[in-house]
């Protein structure tokens, strides 16, 4: 599994300020995308630094995927009045989540 980890600035987020209002429509556009696997948008609200962490199958379809991703990210970062500071890959050595 690989990962591509976004940072952006921002202002910072109101406390009654809606994270997840655009969640359906970002993931509606990567959703389809082959080897995608899932998709966090994190947002430290004090600061107004964000990332979205996306994970794919493997690095093929990770790096098939860029030209699109850089359009998501691009539209909202644009769309959050936030710039992006960076755009890093990483094959993931584990993960764990607890449901």
């Amino acid at each position: 599994m690989f990962a591509r980890l976004s940072r952006y600035e921002g202002s910072p987020v109101p406390p009654e300020g809606d994270l997840s209002a655009h969640a359906e429509t970002i993931v509606q556009q990567v959703r389809g995308l082959p080897g995608f696997l899932g998709v966090y948008w994190l947002v430290d609200r004090a600061t107004g630094k964000a990332v979205s962490l996306t994970l794919w199958e493997d690095e093929e379809t990770m790096r098939a995927s860029e030209e699109k991703a850089d359009r998501i990210r691009v539209d909202t970062a644009r769309r959050e009045g936030q710039r992006i500071v960076s755009v890093d890959r990483y094959e993931v050595g584990f993960g764990h989540v607890e449901t």
